[in-house]
């Protein structure tokens, strides 16, 4: 009976919290007086580190750069990051709890603080448009393979 209850999958979130803040508006408050056309950049990123066994620490970064024509307006930074308990998953399946279903659980919070800060900052909210991260995960998959496969070719 005792291996049956190791073979349960098990995941809950034990803790979420913000890691990481930065805000920079370099051109204010000159950058208020001109027409808001912005150009948006948007980057992400994930990681992760195991705690302790069946403990994981993900973190999502989200970078957002705000520019009218070759001024800065802002840039926002926030990792927003939990504590995840994960049990009894194979290793593909692990693989993919800490680098899509975490992170999806994540951003939410993250867009959240994104859009307080900016507004914080005087600027209109920054809404962040829907990430797919499976999508996101199984492109990260396949440039592996990718370059396993070159690298294999190289030797």
């Amino acid at each position: 009976m005792a291996e049956d209850n190791q073979q349960e999958k098990q995941f809950s979130i034990q803790k979420l919290y913000v890691k990481d803040v930065s805000f920079e508006s370099p051109n204010a408050p000159l950058v208020f007086t001109t027409q808001w056309e912005p150009k948006v950049e948007v980057n992400l990123a994930s990681n992760a580190q195991t705690l302790q066994e069946d403990l994981y620490d993900v973190g999502l970064t989200v970078t957002v750069t705000v520019k009218l024509e070759d001024k800065t307006a802002y840039l926002v930074e926030v990792c927003q990051a939990g504590i995840f308990a994960i049990a009894g998953f194979t290793e593909q399946e692990l693989g993919q709890m800490i680098g899509s279903f975490c992170p999806t659980i994540l951003f939410p919070y993250v867009r959240e603080v994104v859009s307080d800060i900016v507004s914080k900052g005087g600027f209109p909210p920054m809404l962040l448009a829907p990430v797919n991260f499976d999508a996101l995960y199984m492109q990260h998959l396949q440039q592996m393979q990718e370059q396993a496969g070159a690298g294999s070719k190289l030797n």
